[in-house]
């Protein structure tokens, strides 16, 4: 069974979903962010994809150059970052990261928010995604 990290900052789901992709704590993955210069308060972190691929990018992972359209669970590749709930604030588009995990045949999402009562969630019916990016070689 998967062990979700979960963020210890409101805004620190892009953190947290890195960290959930490369298996470190929380508190490991925002020290290698903060000296990447990125940081949970940062309301990019949340609005631009950039500070994740730079994440993941230093963990020799690769993704895909593009944001793609969610299209269906089915048609995800087997890891993703994806985007859920999106939301506009003075028109700036903002969304929550979660990962997308297929393994042994099983689809989940790993959600950091601390919130939730399982951070392993299978409501698909429930997340509206707007795209992912495609995370390989993980």
């Amino acid at each position: 069974m998967t062990n979700p990290v979960i963020q210890e900052e409101t805004t620190g789901c892009g953190i947290a979903s890195v960290a959930n992709i490369l298996g470190k704590t929380y508190s490991e993955m925002k020290a290698i962010a903060n000296a990447m210069g990125i940081h949970a308060d940062d309301q990019s972190l949340w609005s631009d994809t950039r500070h994740v691929r730079q994440m993941l990018a230093w963990a020799g992972i690769e993704t895909s150059p593009t944001e793609i359209p969610f299209a269906s669970w089915r048609e995800l590749p087997d890891l993703a970052l994806l985007s859920i709930k999106h939301h506009q604030e003075n028109g700036k588009d903002f969304w929550h990261w979660v990962v997308f995990k297929r393994a042994d045949g099983q689809d989940l999402v790993l959600d950091s928010a601390s919130y939730l009562p399982s951070n392993v969630r299978t409501d698909f019916n429930e997340m509206k995604p707007r795209w992912y990016i495609e995370v390989k070689g993980a």
